[in-house]
């Protein structure tokens, strides 16, 4: 696979890993940059990129939910993620990487209507530093292997 069809599987799994469908992203980063060590600042932007994405969609998601009744079906019957919405703000967005409560996260915030603007920001530094660990640890095991 080239460079630029390994950036677009990257951008793929990382906004589909945001989503409410299950996935992850680490994997397919690690994968990149093993093989394309270079590409370390273009693969954390893009990583970033398409799971603020799929975290914006959850949210989307969450400002069209009519009723708690509905969001609750949507976060699996969870109002732990409304209540820390409600107590902390966009902030806790910082969270949406986390597996689970992530997705739960970002529909709160939607239905509750947090800032778009604040909202994705916090995703997208939450969602950075959890790639910017991936990548350094890839990096580590990748100079103790050769």
């Amino acid at each position: 696979m080239d460079e630029q069809a390994s950036l677009l599987a990257l951008f793929t799994s990382s906004f589909l890993a945001a989503t409410l469908l299950p996935g992850g992203s680490e994997a397919v980063l690690a994968g990149v940059l093993i093989a394309y060590p270079d590409l370390l600042w273009y693969a954390l932007i893009i990583a970033t990129i398409g799971n603020t994405l799929g975290g914006m969609s959850s949210y989307l998601i969450g400002r069209l939910l009519p009723d708690e009744k509905s969001i609750l079906k949507k976060t699996d019957g969870s109002s732990r993620s409304l209540k820390w919405v409600r107590s902390h703000g966009a902030p806790v967005l910082l969270l949406s990487w986390t597996p689970v409560i992530g997705d739960a996260l970002c529909v709160a915030a939607g239905w509750l209507r947090v800032n778009w603007l604040t909202a994705m920001i916090f995703m997208a530094v939450g969602k950075f530093a959890r790639y910017w660990i991936v990548a350094t640890a890839t990096k580590s095991v990748a100079a103790t292997i050769s």
